[in-house]
């Protein structure tokens, strides 16, 4: 018994022993997978941030490329000086004047010449007035995609050059357009504002008055002073 006894309490220490030795073993490795974790998230970190720092550095050459502002000085008839400005869209191929009267009022007229239409926004007018363009207005309005095409900012007319003539549209007060069914341009032009259909008219008569004119110059020394009127319905 007595030896019995004895061989047990050496398996014990032996025992003891053992766990103790693997213990310092255990804690002696080095944690190379959490040092491989990390090392991968700091790489992923650093691509996404070099990818969206990439992306937003870009995307605003590119947007800039696509708009240029040309400005347009004369005198008209009376001898005023007037600044007109034209927005381009290059991407879109849109023309947007802007027409300041002498009573500080802004007309933007815009012309999409990809749709062949032509949109007229008085600042003092909840109303928008649209019609289909005609050569006459292609070949006006290209002179300013020209200019954009050359990086002209800035035109003066020559008075003593320029042409003069006036149109008449009268504006169809039953044709009211859908907005939807027109461009993005448009919608934003015109938004929640009814948009009505004009066509040219050799002229009011006497039983009809001209309410609004609008004077618009172009490049190829072309001024032209649209008036608008309501036909009868």
């Amino acid at each position: 018994m007595e030896r019995l006894g004895g061989f047990m309490a050496m398996c014990r220490g032996d025992t003891h022993n053992t766990k103790e030795d693997k213990s310092p073993a255990l804690e002696s490795k080095p944690p190379n997978k959490i040092l491989w974790g990390s090392l991968t998230t700091v790489l992923i970190l650093t691509f996404i941030t070099i990818t969206v720092i990439g992306i937003l550095g870009f995307k605003p050459n590119n947007q800039k490329s696509f708009f240029q502002i040309v400005r347009i000085s004369f005198q008209d008839q009376s001898g005023s000086l007037v600044n007109q400005s034209a927005l381009v869209d290059k991407q879109r191929d849109v023309v947007t004047y802007y027409v300041t009267s002498q009573t500080n009022h802004t007309t933007a007229v815009l012309f999409d010449l990809q749709n062949g239409l032509l949109c007229y926004r008085p600042e003092n007018q909840d109303t928008c007035f649209l019609r289909k363009m005609e050569r006459d207005d292609l070949e006006n309005v290209q002179t300013i995609l020209n200019m954009s095409k050359h990086k002209v900012n800035e035109f003066w007319l020559q008075g003593n050059q320029t042409r003069y003539h006036t149109e008449f549209l009268g504006v169809l007060g039953r044709n009211q357009v859908e907005p939807l069914t027109l461009g993005k341009p448009f919608q934003t032009l015109c938004d929640h504002i009814p948009i009505f259909w004009v066509r040219k008219a050799q002229g009011p008569g006497k039983q009809r008055l001209i309410y609004l004119c609008i004077d618009i110059c172009f490049p190829n020394n072309i001024c032209v002073s649209v008036c608008f009127y309501y036909l009868p319905e």
